[in-house]
């Protein structure tokens, strides 16, 4: 049995007919010709352009490596590729679990998840059709003008997706044709839209003491992004666009992604390679224990029968890539993936908050942030209706954190008290605003202090609001509208969206037309809230104590 690709696997459903009429880029390195052409938008689509060698052999657990030049052939990326993919196993029932308060039908789980374990000898789902260690392509898409216009001296703005996905699946397939029609409605002109692959699960994330003492380098899927972002400096102009003019843009795991490229090294190497972020829900597991990364390392020798690094380099990709499969499904508790970004003393030196902070950052780079009403429901565990089962759920997230952090946070920031003043009613919503604090929306709230409140920050509040629920809005294609709170269920939010998003990316500044305007975060923590019954301006429910200790990192 296939796992399920999702868009991958209904974007990819119709493969392109070799058409030597379409236009071709020369990249030096490779040749390319378009994939396709999009008659009603009026844009090229250069698909599964390699930007860096297969990861394998030698290079696997290694920072990405330019690829080897072959102009033998002209490549029409009708090959597509996604990163090997994972998912937890509370995944799927926490799926139903919104499901039911979606539908408003009781669901009263009590009983607590306990994970079962990966182990060598288990089964893994053979991997999808498109799943390879051969992974690190991109997609480019250009309006059929902007094409034209390459090598004039014009250069457009590009926009650039890193996607979400815990850190263990995701992929780069989605339709970008609503963001370029809403790019045209802006006076000044289109957008280029580029999407990348990137490493994912231990092949992307794996550190520790002993692996990076073996030669391995951690936060290999925040080298891979880098990688691809200078890319777009060196090759974007063949298409047309200007790499002065590049706005990244990623959701969850794309966000977390954003925040850590913009603190990259600790703000030592120079500007990065982009000059505008637009991070939506930006997340991560905050890990910085060496001895909980020394642990998971270790696990995954088990799951191989390895015993260093040389000797996951030789295995197979079948077994590398089932053992990241085991691990990532049966080792975490209930919200939990295993694998993210890690504090390793090099390319995050410290967590993201702290080096904001602390002002170690690119302080050029112009924001453009968002977070969603309810980013917790979805990773808390539904069974929590105490504080004993939440200090219990806590320890399972900070497993190394202190006992009086422990304390400080059900006692002090978030105490049993059930009125609302705190902003929860019971244990339950008690526990998920824990989560959605101190793993997205508190980084909303960094990222606009740390630039002087000189951001943009809306707040996507279209119910039911959980997280993730946004990116169909982001990706809306125009056409009916939905009952189902996980598609579109209000074009005109959807379509204020992608303007906001797209005049941010042209012109350094989020205008809709029809809409109120949308100001800067400001000292008033001002954030601009998109919801059915309206677009009001609302203050940032993230200024305040709570996010400040949060910065602050002391939960490990």
């Amino acid at each position: 049995m296939f796992r399920v690709l999702g868009a991958a696997a209904a974007l990819l459903s119709a493969v392109y007919a070799h058409n030597t009429s379409l236009p071709i880029v020369d990249l030096g390195y490779e040749i390319y010709r378009a994939s396709g052409f999009n008659e009603t938008g009026r844009f090229y689509n250069f698909s599964n352009i390699r930007y860096a060698q297969a990861p394998v052999g030698d290079l696997r657990f290694a920072p990405p490596v330019a690829p080897i030049e072959n102009r033998t052939v002209i490549r029409n990326g009708d090959v597509g590729r996604i990163c090997p993919q994972a998912s937890p196993a509370w995944s799927p029932l926490s799926a139903t679990f919104l499901t039911n308060i979606i539908l408003g039908e009781e669901d009263n789980v009590t009983t607590p998840y306990v994970p079962p374990g990966a182990s060598a000898n288990m089964t893994a789902p053979e991997p999808g059709p498109l799943e390879s260690e051969d992974c690190l392509f991109l997609d480019v898409f250009v309006p059929e003008q902007i094409l034209q216009q390459a090598g004039s001296g014009y250069g457009a703005p590009v926009l650039v997706w890193i996607y979400g996905g815990g850190y263990v699946g995701g992929n780069k397939y989605r339709n970008p044709a609503g963001l370029l029609a809403a790019s045209g409605n802006v006076s000044s002109g289109e957008v280029i839209y580029v999407a990348m692959n990137y490493r994912l699960g231990a092949l992307g994330w794996l550190a520790g003491s002993s692996y990076q003492a073996e030669g391995g380098v951690s936060n290999l899927g925040l080298y891979d992004q880098r990688f691809a972002l200078e890319w777009v400096q060196s090759y974007i102009r063949q298409f047309g666009g200007d790499p002065d003019r590049v706005t990244v843009i990623g959701e969850s795991a794309g966000g977390g992604s954003i925040m850590h490229q913009i603190t990259a090294y600790g703000g030592l190497k120079g500007p990065v390679p982009f000059q505008q972020a637009v991070p939506q829900s930006p997340g991560w597991d905050p890990l910085q224990s060496q001895l909980q990364q020394e642990e998971t390392y270790r696990r995954f020798l088990n799951l191989t029968n390895s015993s260093s690094l040389a000797d996951l380099r030789a295995l197979s990709s079948a077994d590398v890539i089932r053992a990241n499969y085991l691990q990532v499904a049966y080792d975490p508790g209930w919200g939990g993936y295993v694998y993210g970004p890690v504090v390793d003393g090099l390319f995050a030196p410290l967590q993201p908050g702290q080096l904001l902070a602390q002002g170690r950052f690119d302080k050029d780079v112009r924001v453009m942030v968002g977070h969603n009403v309810n980013e917790g429901t979805y990773f808390t565990a539904p069974y929590i209706n105490s504080t004993e089962s939440l200090i219990e759920a806590l320890q399972g997230t900070f497993p190394y954190a202190p006992g009086p952090s422990i304390d400080y946070i059900t006692q002090v920031l978030y105490p049993p008290v059930y009125d609302g003043s705190y902003g929860y009613t019971d244990d339950f919503t008690r526990a998920s605003l824990i989560v959605s604090e101190a793993i997205f929306t508190c980084n909303t709230n960094y990222l606009s202090t740390g630039f002087n409140n000189k951001t943009y920050s809306y707040l996507f509040a279209v119910p039911p609001g959980f997280h993730g629920f946004d990116v169909a809005f982001t990706y809306y294609t125009g056409g009916a509208i939905s009952n189902l709170p996980t598609q579109v269920t209000n074009q005109t939010i959807a379509i204020a969206l992608q303007e906001f998003i797209t005049s941010f990316a042209i012109e350094g500044r989020p205008e809709a037309e029809g809409i109120r305007q949308f100001n800067m975060y400001g000292p008033d923590a001002k954030v601009l809230e998109l919801n059915i019954t309206g677009i009001d301006e609302v203050r940032d429910s993230n200024a305040g104590p709570r996010c400040s200790w949060w910065q602050k990192a002391l939960y490990s």
